[in-house]
């Protein structure tokens, strides 16, 4: 018998166990046979405290000081270049001030990078604000934290969830783990997992992103440079491990599975890339997707279900999963807990299940 059933182990289920911990004794349970397999382990993985609705940015905000300090802290400095073409004006303006950004000249922004085509760049807008996230590092120390008042079982896909004696029994991979309160972090299977618990789902929906990895283009060392973004968030390119990131930065509604790439969104995409640059992309090296799940109103959903208060949603992380996990992770074992928030209470409205069941 254990406290705390969590379904799920990408970055939202390891959080959101590590802060119930303290509460209780955790038994965290992933289908697949590691932790971040699915949305976490294909994250861009950024931190950009201005990205995202209001209630996302106050999580944002919120997690700062955890990403800066906790652990030795998990942040590295990235920065954010958004460019646009000539005609593309009114959509630059819009990311100004939703990204926080100043605008600079082309020639400033060719500087930081410097494949940018001054033929057809417009416009482009910077802030140093932007950090990358260790990801790994953070999913593994929430882990640590869920053992060490619990455990986590891999490889144990869900096959019933039944009401129990003292609350809930999950059957997952052959075993049957019974628990007082049922914690829903099952990313775009989330719904899914609320059915088969006899609750009433949400309309979390999963949508497909892809990525392309190919050699940094023109043989620069693309280590340093920002992270690039077309205007309107139409694509966007970043480092990684010496290599080039492109998306197309779609999202295709899709039905929860292990998702791959669409060849044709992502070369139309990597077409949108080319049109801002000076190097063409003359070779992918591997392709990938990523499914982000959003509930209608496209804010995380956080806290125990009004109707059943012994199933708790945490969900809905939309691709802000790593940059709000601290805060996300910490509002849902207060709201567990009988806690006072530390965020304000307007934006905890926004984000608590009940505001689907009015």
């Amino acid at each position: 018998m254990t406290d705390f059933i969590v379904i799920g182990g990408g970055i939202a289920g390891v959080s959101a166990g590590a802060r119930l911990a303290g509460l209780g004794r955790v038994t965290l349970i992933e289908a697949e046979t590691a932790l971040g397999y699915h949305a976490s382990g294909r994250s861009a993985a950024l931190y950009e405290a201005s990205y995202g609705l209001p209630a996302t940015v106050a999580l944002n905000l919120a997690s700062g000081e955890y990403h800066r300090t906790a652990n030795g802290g998990y942040l590295s400095p990235r920065g954010l270049l958004v460019v646009a073409g000539r005609d593309q004006g009114e959509a630059f303006a819009h990311d100004l001030v939703a990204l926080s950004l100043d605008e600079i000249g082309v020639d400033a922004a060719q500087a930081m990078i410097p494949i940018l085509n001054p033929a057809t760049v417009g416009f482009a807008g910077y802030h140093e604000a932007a950090w990358d996230i260790d990801t790994d590092r953070l999913i593994q120390d929430f882990a640590r934290a869920v053992r060490a008042n619990g455990e986590i079982v891999t490889g144990a896909r869900v096959d019933s969830i039944a009401r129990g004696g003292a609350g809930w029994v999950v059957s997952a991979g052959g075993r049957s783990f019974e628990g007082r309160v049922l914690v829903n972090a099952a990313g775009a299977w989330a719904d899914r997992v609320a059915a088969m618990a006899g609750v009433a789902p949400l309309g979390i929906v999963p949508h497909r992103r892809s990525m392309a990895r190919m050699p940094a283009p023109g043989g620069h060392d693309v280590r340093g440079w920002p992270m690039l973004m077309g205007a309107g968030e139409t694509w966007y390119a970043k480092a990684d491990a010496g290599k080039w990131l492109v998306s197309p930065a779609e999202e295709d509604a899709v039905e929860p599975h292990d998702a791959w790439a669409d060849d044709m969104v992502l070369a139309e995409g990597i077409a949108r890339y080319e049109a801002m640059v000076s190097e063409p992309v003359t070779r992918v090296e591997t392709t990938w997707a990523g499914l982000r799940s959003f509930a209608p109103d496209r804010a995380l959903v956080l806290g125990p279900d009004p109707e059943v208060h012994d199933f708790v949603w945490c969900a809905g992380q939309g691709g802000y999963g790593f940059q709000t996990a601290p805060a996300a992770s910490r509002l849902l074992a207060d709201l567990v807990g009988g806690r006072v928030p530390e965020i304000d209470a307007e934006m905890v409205a926004r984000l608590v299940p009940a505001r689907f069941r009015l």
